[in-house]
This record gives C-alpha cells, structure tokens and sequence, in this order.
C-alpha cells in the first residue's frame, strides 16, 4: 500500500478534516481516528463544555495525551482538531509516526462552511471571516513546519480532496 503508518490530517476548522478522513480510511482501508470524539467520550462532555468549563489549556492536555495514545496504531487515518499544532511536542509526534496532510481553505470557504453552528468554542462570539483569518495567520507557520503535504479543500468534493491526497502520498515514498 502506499503507507504502512498514520495519516494525520491537521488544519484550520471547517477545511474538511473530519469528513475527508470518514471516506480516505474507507477508500485506503484504514482505521479512523478521531481525537475530538475520543476526547468527548472520555470526559463524557462535548467540546464546546470542556472549553467552558475546564479552559483551552485543560483541553490541549487533554488533546495530546489522546493524540500519544495512538502511538504505534499504524495504517490510520487520525482526524485532529484545528489547534493540535499549538504544542510542539504534537507536532513532533505526528511527523514521527506518519505523514502529516495539512487540509487548507479560504477563510471565507471556512465561515460559509461554519456559519450555521455554534460547536466551535474558539470560534464562537466571533464568527465573522476577519478573525477567522485572523486566527489561520496566527497559526500559519505552525501548520506549514507540521505538514509534510498540503491539500486545498475549496470547491473540491470529500471524493476529489481523497483523490488528490492518495495521489501526493504515492509521490511522498
């Protein structure tokens, strides 16, 4: 196969993580991970909860601790959240274990994609494209030092956006 480790896809919210990794780990055969929902069914809350209740801080911890529990769980396809690449140690940990896809859009692809909900803490109270793009600047360089590939979302389908990440791993080795 073209990889014998993880695919890790990283990027912004709303650029297509959760929904490209359903269809790549069905196409390629892969187990999907999800470290939100791994995250939720431990604490038992949603996300947007931990925020309130327990901080961003808690969250991240709690976020990395998930992501190096999958340490040595090969041919995964492993969904992260959008600020996984605020801690170095997460990014060091995922170029180790596999190759990491950066999924990116447009900051207006983003908000057009987000704006019907309200289960984006970091988001919420300032959905609007200005901090939208906004917060992808300030997490710009940390995505370009994770990714080993990148991939645009914008106007592609889930099938198109797979298509084009196979194509590029078969390049990668």
């Amino acid at each position: 196969m073209i990889i014998n480790k993880n695919i890790y896809l990283i990027g912004f919210m709303g650029v297509g993580k959760t929904s490209v990794s359903k269809e790549l780990g069905k196409v390629l055969g892969f187990r999907v991970i999800e470290i939100d929902d791994i995250i939720e069914k431990t604490i038992g809350i949603s996300i947007n909860e931990i925020f309130s209740k327990y901080g961003e801080d808690y969250f991240r911890n709690l976020e990395t601790k998930k992501l190096k529990g999958i340490r040595g769980e090969y041919k995964s396809v492993v969904s992260t959240g959008g600020g996984i690449v605020t801690r170095e140690e997460n990014i060091k940990f995922m170029k180790n274990e596999g190759v990491v896809v950066l999924l990116k859009a447009k900051p207006e692809t983003i908000f057009n994609r987000l704006k019907d909900t309200n289960t984006r803490p970091i988001l919420n109270n300032n959905m609007n494209v200005e901090y939208i793009k906004s917060l992808m600047d300030k997490r710009k360089d940390l995505y370009n030092m994770a990714k080993d590939i990148e991939i645009y979302t914008d106007d592609k389908s889930i099938e198109e956006v797979c298509r084009e990440i196979i194509d590029r791993l078969r390049g990668y080795e």
